[in-house]
Protein backbone atom coordinates (compact mmCIF):
# COMPACT_ATOMS: atom_id res chain seq x y z
CA UNK A 1 0.00 0.00 0.00
CA UNK A 2 2.72 2.47 0.91
CA UNK A 3 4.13 4.00 -2.26
CA UNK A 4 7.86 4.54 -2.72
CA UNK A 5 7.75 7.51 -5.03
CA UNK A 6 10.45 10.09 -5.63
CA UNK A 7 9.40 13.01 -7.80
CA UNK A 8 10.66 12.62 -11.33
CA UNK A 9 10.27 15.46 -13.86
CA UNK A 10 11.20 14.34 -17.39
CA UNK A 11 13.37 16.67 -19.49
CA UNK A 12 12.52 17.49 -23.09
CA UNK A 13 14.67 19.38 -25.57
CA UNK A 14 14.15 23.10 -25.28
CA UNK A 15 12.23 22.81 -22.01
CA UNK A 16 15.02 23.10 -19.45
CA UNK A 17 13.81 26.43 -18.09
CA UNK A 18 10.20 25.23 -17.92
CA UNK A 19 11.23 22.09 -16.05
CA UNK A 20 13.35 24.06 -13.58
CA UNK A 21 10.40 26.32 -12.77
CA UNK A 22 8.07 23.33 -12.41
CA UNK A 23 10.34 21.71 -9.83
CA UNK A 24 9.90 24.70 -7.55
CA UNK A 25 6.08 24.57 -7.67
CA UNK A 26 5.18 20.88 -8.02
CA UNK A 27 5.48 19.01 -4.73
CA UNK A 28 6.42 15.43 -4.10
CA UNK A 29 3.64 12.84 -4.23
CA UNK A 30 3.65 9.11 -3.52
CA UNK A 31 1.23 7.78 -6.09
CA UNK A 32 -1.71 5.41 -5.46
CA UNK A 33 -2.16 3.10 -2.51
CA UNK A 34 -0.21 -0.05 -3.23
CA UNK A 35 -2.85 -2.40 -1.85
CA UNK A 36 -4.16 -5.31 -3.90
CA UNK A 37 -7.71 -6.64 -4.09
CA UNK A 38 -8.43 -8.91 -1.11
CA UNK A 39 -11.67 -10.40 -2.41
CA UNK A 40 -11.67 -14.15 -1.65
CA UNK A 41 -13.19 -14.82 -5.08
CA UNK A 42 -10.14 -15.05 -7.32
CA UNK A 43 -7.79 -13.98 -4.53
CA UNK A 44 -5.03 -16.32 -5.71
CA UNK A 45 -4.68 -14.71 -9.14
CA UNK A 46 -2.05 -12.11 -9.99
CA UNK A 47 -3.42 -8.69 -9.04
CA UNK A 48 -1.15 -5.86 -10.17
CA UNK A 49 -0.55 -3.42 -7.33
CA UNK A 50 -1.12 0.14 -8.53
CA UNK A 51 2.28 1.48 -9.51
CA UNK A 52 4.11 4.54 -8.29
CA UNK A 53 5.10 6.83 -11.14
CA UNK A 54 8.49 8.23 -10.13
CA UNK A 55 11.97 6.75 -9.90
CA UNK A 56 14.64 6.17 -7.28
CA UNK A 57 18.29 6.83 -7.98
CA UNK A 58 20.09 4.20 -10.11
CA UNK A 59 21.74 1.50 -8.01
CA UNK A 60 19.54 2.14 -4.95
CA UNK A 61 17.26 -0.25 -3.13
CA UNK A 62 13.88 0.51 -1.59
CA UNK A 63 11.49 -1.58 0.47
CA UNK A 64 7.79 -1.36 1.25
CA UNK A 65 5.55 -3.48 3.44
CA UNK A 66 1.83 -3.66 4.09
CA UNK A 67 -0.39 -5.48 6.54
CA UNK A 68 -3.94 -5.72 5.20
CA UNK A 69 -6.98 -7.21 6.92
CA UNK A 70 -10.45 -7.82 5.50
CA UNK A 71 -13.83 -9.24 6.52
CA UNK A 72 -16.02 -11.04 3.98
CA UNK A 73 -19.66 -12.01 4.43
CA UNK A 74 -21.05 -12.94 1.02
CA UNK A 75 -23.85 -15.23 -0.07
CA UNK A 76 -26.55 -15.79 -2.65
CA UNK A 77 -30.03 -14.36 -1.99
CA UNK A 78 -31.67 -17.74 -1.15
CA UNK A 79 -28.94 -18.39 1.47
CA UNK A 80 -29.58 -14.97 3.02
CA UNK A 81 -33.29 -15.73 3.27
CA UNK A 82 -32.55 -19.16 4.77
CA UNK A 83 -30.26 -17.67 7.44
CA UNK A 84 -32.79 -14.95 8.23
CA UNK A 85 -35.33 -17.68 9.01
CA UNK A 86 -33.15 -19.08 11.80
CA UNK A 87 -34.49 -18.01 15.19
CA UNK A 88 -31.17 -17.77 17.05
CA UNK A 89 -27.41 -17.45 16.53
CA UNK A 90 -25.49 -20.71 16.34
CA UNK A 91 -23.00 -22.85 14.44
CA UNK A 92 -23.89 -24.09 10.99
CA UNK A 93 -24.69 -27.80 11.15
CA UNK A 94 -24.59 -30.59 8.60
CA UNK A 95 -28.35 -30.19 8.29
CA UNK A 96 -27.88 -26.49 7.49
CA UNK A 97 -25.36 -27.29 4.77
CA UNK A 98 -27.69 -29.89 3.27
CA UNK A 99 -30.57 -27.42 3.35
CA UNK A 100 -28.47 -24.75 1.61
CA UNK A 101 -27.46 -27.18 -1.13
CA UNK A 102 -31.11 -28.10 -1.67
CA UNK A 103 -32.20 -24.49 -2.17
CA UNK A 104 -33.34 -23.72 -5.73
CA UNK A 105 -30.68 -22.39 -8.07
CA UNK A 106 -26.94 -22.11 -7.47
CA UNK A 107 -26.01 -20.99 -3.95
CA UNK A 108 -22.93 -20.12 -1.93
CA UNK A 109 -21.80 -18.72 1.42
CA UNK A 110 -18.38 -17.27 2.29
CA UNK A 111 -17.84 -16.14 5.90
CA UNK A 112 -14.19 -15.45 6.77
CA UNK A 113 -11.49 -12.91 7.46
CA UNK A 114 -7.98 -12.83 6.09
CA UNK A 115 -4.78 -11.01 6.94
CA UNK A 116 -2.03 -10.55 4.35
CA UNK A 117 1.50 -9.30 4.90
CA UNK A 118 3.38 -8.06 1.82
CA UNK A 119 7.05 -7.19 1.56
CA UNK A 120 8.24 -5.65 -1.72
CA UNK A 121 11.90 -5.05 -2.51
CA UNK A 122 12.76 -2.61 -5.33
CA UNK A 123 16.06 -2.22 -7.16
CA UNK A 124 16.66 0.66 -9.57
CA UNK A 125 18.83 -0.81 -12.31
CA UNK A 126 19.33 2.35 -14.38
CA UNK A 127 17.79 5.78 -14.81
CA UNK A 128 14.61 4.36 -16.37
CA UNK A 129 14.61 0.63 -15.57
CA UNK A 130 13.77 -0.98 -12.23
CA UNK A 131 12.86 -4.40 -10.87
CA UNK A 132 10.93 -5.60 -7.86
CA UNK A 133 10.06 -8.77 -5.95
CA UNK A 134 6.87 -9.21 -3.90
CA UNK A 135 6.79 -11.80 -1.13
CA UNK A 136 3.52 -12.30 0.75
CA UNK A 137 1.94 -14.50 3.38
CA UNK A 138 -1.71 -14.91 4.33
CA UNK A 139 -3.67 -16.10 7.34
CA UNK A 140 -7.35 -17.07 7.09
CA UNK A 141 -9.29 -16.83 10.33
CA UNK A 142 -12.56 -16.07 12.03
CA UNK A 143 -14.46 -12.87 12.57
CA UNK A 144 -12.48 -10.37 14.63
CA UNK A 145 -14.55 -7.65 12.97
CA UNK A 146 -17.88 -9.49 12.94
CA UNK A 147 -19.29 -7.81 16.06
CA UNK A 148 -18.10 -4.33 15.05
CA UNK A 149 -19.67 -4.63 11.59
CA UNK A 150 -22.99 -5.86 13.00
CA UNK A 151 -23.09 -2.98 15.49
CA UNK A 152 -22.27 -0.46 12.76
CA UNK A 153 -25.03 -1.76 10.49
CA UNK A 154 -27.56 -1.75 13.34
CA UNK A 155 -26.60 1.78 14.45
CA UNK A 156 -27.37 3.17 11.00
CA UNK A 157 -30.48 1.07 10.38
CA UNK A 158 -28.77 -1.14 7.79
CA UNK A 159 -29.39 -4.83 7.18
CA UNK A 160 -26.95 -7.38 8.56
CA UNK A 161 -27.83 -9.81 5.74
CA UNK A 162 -28.22 -12.86 7.98
CA UNK A 163 -25.04 -12.33 10.03
CA UNK A 164 -26.83 -12.64 13.42
CA UNK A 165 -27.86 -16.22 12.55
CA UNK A 166 -24.29 -17.57 12.49
CA UNK A 167 -21.70 -17.81 15.27
CA UNK A 168 -19.02 -15.14 15.16
CA UNK A 169 -15.32 -15.83 14.78
CA UNK A 170 -15.60 -18.75 12.35
CA UNK A 171 -14.55 -19.73 8.82
CA UNK A 172 -17.63 -20.97 6.96
CA UNK A 173 -17.50 -21.73 3.26
CA UNK A 174 -20.22 -23.47 1.26
CA UNK A 175 -19.51 -23.22 -2.46
CA UNK A 176 -21.96 -24.76 -4.91
CA UNK A 177 -20.85 -23.68 -8.44
CA UNK A 178 -23.71 -25.75 -9.80
CA UNK A 179 -23.19 -28.91 -7.76
CA UNK A 180 -19.38 -29.09 -7.73
CA UNK A 181 -19.89 -28.07 -4.13
CA UNK A 182 -17.10 -27.55 -1.62
CA UNK A 183 -17.76 -27.01 2.07
CA UNK A 184 -15.64 -26.06 5.07
CA UNK A 185 -17.77 -25.24 8.10
CA UNK A 186 -16.23 -23.90 11.33
CA UNK A 187 -12.85 -24.59 9.75
CA UNK A 188 -9.54 -24.17 11.53
CA UNK A 189 -7.23 -21.23 10.82
CA UNK A 190 -5.13 -21.61 7.68
CA UNK A 191 -1.94 -19.76 6.79
CA UNK A 192 1.04 -19.95 4.47
CA UNK A 193 3.08 -18.21 1.80
CA UNK A 194 1.55 -17.03 -1.47
CA UNK A 195 3.23 -17.23 -4.87
CA UNK A 196 6.05 -14.67 -5.27
CA UNK A 197 5.70 -11.93 -7.89
CA UNK A 198 8.61 -10.74 -10.01
CA UNK A 199 8.24 -7.51 -11.95
CA UNK A 200 9.98 -4.83 -13.96
CA UNK A 201 9.27 -1.13 -14.48
CA UNK A 202 10.14 1.42 -17.17
CA UNK A 203 9.81 5.21 -16.76
CA UNK A 204 11.64 6.50 -19.84
CA UNK A 205 8.62 7.80 -21.75
CA UNK A 206 9.08 11.59 -21.80
CA UNK A 207 5.87 13.55 -21.23
CA UNK A 208 5.34 17.29 -20.74
CA UNK A 209 5.63 18.52 -17.17
CA UNK A 210 3.81 17.77 -14.86
CA UNK A 211 2.84 14.39 -16.36
CA UNK A 212 4.70 11.13 -15.68
CA UNK A 213 4.14 7.61 -16.98
CA UNK A 214 5.29 4.26 -15.61
CA UNK A 215 5.01 0.95 -17.51
CA UNK A 216 5.20 -2.40 -15.71
CA UNK A 217 5.24 -6.09 -16.39
CA UNK A 218 4.97 -8.85 -13.75
CA UNK A 219 4.63 -12.59 -13.38
CA UNK A 220 3.24 -14.67 -10.50
CA UNK A 221 5.45 -17.73 -10.07
CA UNK A 222 3.88 -20.96 -8.68
CA UNK A 223 7.18 -22.14 -7.18
CA UNK A 224 5.56 -24.80 -4.94
CA UNK A 225 2.73 -25.92 -7.24
CA UNK A 226 -0.97 -25.95 -6.51
CA UNK A 227 -1.80 -25.48 -2.80
CA UNK A 228 -5.29 -25.18 -1.38
CA UNK A 229 -6.07 -21.62 -0.25
CA UNK A 230 -2.54 -20.49 -1.24
CA UNK A 231 -1.75 -21.05 -4.95
CA UNK A 232 -3.51 -21.84 -8.21
CA UNK A 233 -0.47 -23.84 -9.32
CA UNK A 234 -0.20 -21.83 -12.56
CA UNK A 235 1.74 -18.74 -13.67
CA UNK A 236 -0.13 -15.48 -14.36
CA UNK A 237 1.26 -12.56 -16.37
CA UNK A 238 0.33 -8.89 -16.18
CA UNK A 239 0.98 -5.52 -17.84
CA UNK A 240 0.26 -2.11 -16.35
CA UNK A 241 0.43 1.57 -17.29
CA UNK A 242 0.22 4.31 -14.65
CA UNK A 243 -0.23 8.00 -15.44
CA UNK A 244 0.08 10.81 -12.91
CA UNK A 245 -0.47 14.56 -13.17
CA UNK A 246 1.10 16.57 -10.35
CA UNK A 247 -0.04 19.99 -9.23
CA UNK A 248 0.88 22.35 -6.38
CA UNK A 249 -1.24 20.51 -3.79
CA UNK A 250 -2.94 17.63 -5.61
CA UNK A 251 -1.97 14.77 -7.91
CA UNK A 252 -4.42 12.83 -10.08
CA UNK A 253 -3.56 9.19 -10.76
CA UNK A 254 -4.86 6.74 -13.34
CA UNK A 255 -3.75 3.11 -13.62
CA UNK A 256 -4.81 0.46 -16.13
CA UNK A 257 -3.66 -3.15 -15.94
CA UNK A 258 -4.37 -6.32 -17.87
CA UNK A 259 -3.71 -9.75 -16.34
CA UNK A 260 -3.58 -13.04 -18.21
CA UNK A 261 -5.13 -15.28 -15.56
CA UNK A 262 -4.23 -18.91 -16.26
CA UNK A 263 -7.00 -20.49 -14.21
CA UNK A 264 -6.38 -23.13 -11.57
CA UNK A 265 -5.83 -26.82 -11.18
CA UNK A 266 -8.70 -26.85 -8.66
CA UNK A 267 -12.10 -27.77 -10.11
CA UNK A 268 -13.93 -25.05 -8.14
CA UNK A 269 -11.66 -22.24 -9.35
CA UNK A 270 -12.57 -20.17 -12.44
CA UNK A 271 -11.31 -20.77 -15.98
CA UNK A 272 -8.51 -18.82 -17.63
CA UNK A 273 -9.30 -15.34 -18.94
CA UNK A 274 -7.99 -11.80 -19.44
CA UNK A 275 -8.81 -9.48 -16.53
CA UNK A 276 -8.57 -5.69 -16.89
CA UNK A 277 -8.45 -3.41 -13.85
CA UNK A 278 -8.81 0.37 -13.55
CA UNK A 279 -7.67 2.41 -10.55
CA UNK A 280 -8.15 6.18 -10.26
CA UNK A 281 -7.05 8.27 -7.29
CA UNK A 282 -6.48 11.71 -5.83
CA UNK A 283 -3.37 12.33 -3.69
CA UNK A 284 -3.59 15.61 -1.72
CA UNK A 285 -1.20 17.51 0.56
CA UNK A 286 -2.80 18.23 3.95
CA UNK A 287 0.44 19.50 5.51
CA UNK A 288 4.07 19.42 4.47
CA UNK A 289 4.35 15.86 5.80
CA UNK A 290 0.78 14.54 5.70
CA UNK A 291 -1.14 13.38 2.61
CA UNK A 292 -4.64 12.06 2.03
CA UNK A 293 -5.42 9.57 -0.71
CA UNK A 294 -8.82 8.74 -2.18
CA UNK A 295 -8.82 5.80 -4.57
CA UNK A 296 -11.40 3.88 -6.62
CA UNK A 297 -10.86 0.31 -7.90
CA UNK A 298 -12.90 -1.45 -10.60
CA UNK A 299 -12.35 -4.90 -12.07
CA UNK A 300 -14.47 -7.72 -13.51
CA UNK A 301 -14.96 -10.90 -11.55
CA UNK A 302 -12.75 -13.89 -12.25
CA UNK A 303 -15.97 -15.86 -12.82
CA UNK A 304 -17.99 -15.75 -16.05
CA UNK A 305 -20.86 -17.72 -17.58
CA UNK A 306 -18.57 -20.74 -18.10
CA UNK A 307 -18.05 -21.04 -14.34
CA UNK A 308 -21.29 -20.09 -12.64
CA UNK A 309 -24.92 -19.08 -13.11
CA UNK A 310 -24.87 -16.88 -10.01
CA UNK A 311 -25.17 -13.25 -11.11
CA UNK A 312 -23.49 -11.91 -7.96
CA UNK A 313 -20.37 -14.01 -8.53
CA UNK A 314 -20.10 -12.75 -12.13
CA UNK A 315 -20.66 -9.09 -11.20
CA UNK A 316 -17.93 -6.48 -11.43
CA UNK A 317 -16.01 -5.50 -8.28
CA UNK A 318 -16.08 -1.85 -7.16
CA UNK A 319 -14.16 -0.70 -4.09
CA UNK A 320 -13.33 2.69 -2.57
CA UNK A 321 -10.30 3.38 -0.37
CA UNK A 322 -9.51 6.36 1.84
CA UNK A 323 -6.10 6.72 3.45
CA UNK A 324 -3.60 8.98 5.21
CA UNK A 325 0.16 8.98 4.70
CA UNK A 326 2.91 10.63 6.74
CA UNK A 327 6.50 10.89 5.57
CA UNK A 328 9.62 11.72 7.54
CA UNK A 329 13.02 11.43 5.93
CA UNK A 330 13.09 8.25 3.88
CA UNK A 331 10.20 6.69 5.80
CA UNK A 332 6.54 6.66 4.74
CA UNK A 333 3.73 5.46 7.04
CA UNK A 334 0.25 4.75 5.70
CA UNK A 335 -3.18 3.78 7.01
CA UNK A 336 -6.27 3.20 4.90
CA UNK A 337 -9.72 1.68 4.91
CA UNK A 338 -11.42 0.00 1.92
CA UNK A 339 -15.17 -0.47 1.48
CA UNK A 340 -17.17 -2.20 -1.24
CA UNK A 341 -19.52 0.26 -2.94
CA UNK A 342 -21.65 -2.07 -5.10
CA UNK A 343 -22.30 -5.79 -5.65
CA UNK A 344 -21.77 -6.55 -1.98
CA UNK A 345 -21.82 -10.34 -2.39
CA UNK A 346 -18.52 -10.65 -4.27
CA UNK A 347 -16.16 -8.36 -2.32
CA UNK A 348 -15.12 -7.86 1.33
CA UNK A 349 -17.42 -5.83 3.57
CA UNK A 350 -14.48 -3.79 4.84
CA UNK A 351 -10.69 -3.86 4.62
CA UNK A 352 -7.98 -2.17 6.71
CA UNK A 353 -4.38 -1.51 5.66
CA UNK A 354 -1.29 -0.33 7.52
CA UNK A 355 1.91 0.25 5.57
CA UNK A 356 5.53 1.27 6.01
CA UNK A 357 8.03 2.04 3.28
CA UNK A 358 11.62 3.17 3.11
CA UNK A 359 13.13 4.91 0.12
CA UNK A 360 16.65 6.36 0.15
CA UNK A 361 17.05 10.12 -0.08
CA UNK A 362 17.29 11.54 -3.57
Amino acid sequence: MAALVVLSVPSLPGMAETNEAAVTTVQEFYGPLRSRDLSPFGYLRLDMRPAFTGTIAPGNWAVESELAYQNTWAMSDPVERYLASRTRRGDLTRDDVAAILELPGENYLVDLEMAELDVTVHRQLSQHWGAYLVLAGVSYGGGVLDGTIEQFHSAFGMSNYGRPAVSRGQINVVFDLDSLHYESVDASTRNGLLDPILGGRYTGVALPVPWTLALEGAVKLPVAGQRAWLSTGRADFGLQASLMRRGPRHAVIGTFSLVDYAGSESRIQPNERLLPTVVVGLDSHLTSRMHSILQFYASPSVYDHRDTKADALRANKYQLSLGLRHHRGGHLLSVAVTENVANFNNTPDVGLQVGWAYRPAR
